[in-house]
């Protein structure tokens, strides 16, 4: 058994420990003193060489370990191989696109699809990329043009750094329409009816999109700053939207008043 040191979350604190890592289980040592089956793990997670993992049970248990890169790479390949979720081999191609412009180096790597409770990971060799469910914006399932041919592809687009970025998925047809079925069911839940917004909302979450801020909205449109801000609540209530900035609005103070006026006395 390899061991790999990290450190685990415990009652609020980080221990030190070294890790026991087999091809389908981990051990964690005491104080802990538990064995995990990868099959038995049922979300894998990630924030910065923080891998998360939610084990099945009554109730469920979420481990928090934080370790190197490297180690995590190693960790993260054995647990989507065999934890329980769906997964499906194929080739995928990500980023293909990010911000609009083409990825230049990007190659088709063959690998796997596995998709958890929280994300969309494509697995090869030597890459492991995460998309969150809560970020995709769009799936469809459409054709690219691969080796020369139109070819059937899952095209996901989502939005990373506040750039929108496409990836596409490409097996057999009929794999592929189970895919794109299983994703579009997966991504339900920010999906919208559509009759949210009036065309004025609309308007505003478009400029919005276009990278346009109040101010420039204020003036394009001819809308006061308190209407502007009620439709901001209203994107925000509806989660398609997040505050960014808060701008202040000041005015002077008597003695604000006073010190301009000696000011330009003098």
């Amino acid at each position: 058994m390899k061991e790999v040191p990290v450190k685990i979350e415990q009652n609020g604190a980080w221990l030190s420990i070294r890790l026991g890592l087999e091809e389908d289980h981990l051990v964690i040592p005491p104080p802990i003193n538990r064995k995990i089956l990868f099959r038995d793990v049922v979300n894998l997670d990630e924030r910065k060489n923080l891998l998360i993992l939610t084990v099945k049970g009554e109730p469920e248990t979420v481990y928090r370990i934080l370790t190197v890169e490297k180690v995590i790479m190693v960790m993260r390949r054995l647990i989507l191989m065999l934890c329980n979720a769906y997964r499906l081999n194929a080739y995928f191609l990500s980023p293909a696109v990010r911000g609009g412009v083409l990825v230049t180096d990007a190659q088709w790597e063959k690998g796997a699809i596995v998709v958890v409770r929280t994300g969309i990971w494509f697995v090869s060799s030597v890459k492991q990329v995460c998309i969150p469910l809560l970020d995709v914006a769009d799936i469809q399932l459409t054709k690219k043009e691969v080796q020369g041919r139109q070819t059937d592809v899952v095209k996901i687009d989502h939005v990373d750094a506040g750039e929108v970025v496409t990836s596409f998925v490409l097996c057999p047809i009929s794999t592929l329409q189970i895919l794109f079925n299983f994703l579009t069911d997966a991504t339900k839940s920010i999906e919208m009816r559509g009759d949210e917004l009036d065309e004025y909302d609309q308007q505003v979450a478009m400029l919005v999109y276009s990278g346009m801020d109040s101010s420039a909205i204020i003036n394009m449109l001819s809308v006061n700053n308190k209407r502007l801000n009620t439709i901001y609540d209203k994107l925000i209530g509806l989660g398609i939207a997040e505050v960014v900035e808060i701008r202040r609005e000041v005015k002077l103070t008597t003695k604000g008043i006073k010190y301009i006026a000696d000011a330009t006395k003098q």
